[in-house]
């Protein structure tokens, strides 16, 4: 498992960078916040006219936490992580570039807004 030093400051080397063509980020809730991730999940597609996943109210791959994930690209990047950041209401975000290494994007590529949680990177062939 890894989880980086927490610094929730938009100054901090955990803090999204636009530097990679695609993205991934996944909303981290449980069951006391999964209404509000919920509707958080629907205004994000309705509001930003992302792509979303599925509403996993289980931990699924390396993620310990229940998640869904949000889809853009670097053209989308500013947009939607000021979007994300100011309307999380506390949830903790993973984002992450798309490289097609899966290992050294949820390690190398990782970024957070809200406190970091771990990652299972067992899940990972490596």
């Amino acid at each position: 498992m890894q989880t980086p030093p927490s610094d929730d400051s938009a100054h901090s080397k955990y803090f999204p960078k636009n530097v990679h063509k695609q993205y991934h980020a996944h909303v981290y809730f449980d069951q006391k916040t999964s209404d509000f991730a919920a509707s958080l999940r629907e205004r994000i597609s309705d509001e930003l006219g992302l792509p979303v996943g599925r509403f996993h109210e289980k931990n699924v791959g390396p993620h310990t936490r229940w998640s869904y994930q949000v889809l853009f690209d670097q053209r989308d990047f500013d947009r939607a992580i000021t979007w994300l950041d100011s309307h999380r209401n506390g949830l903790t975000l993973l984002v992450h570039g798309v490289t097609g290494d899966d290992y050294a994007d949820h390690t190398d590529h990782a970024y957070w807004l809200g406190e970091p949680t771990e990652i299972n990177l067992a899940a990972f062939d490596h």
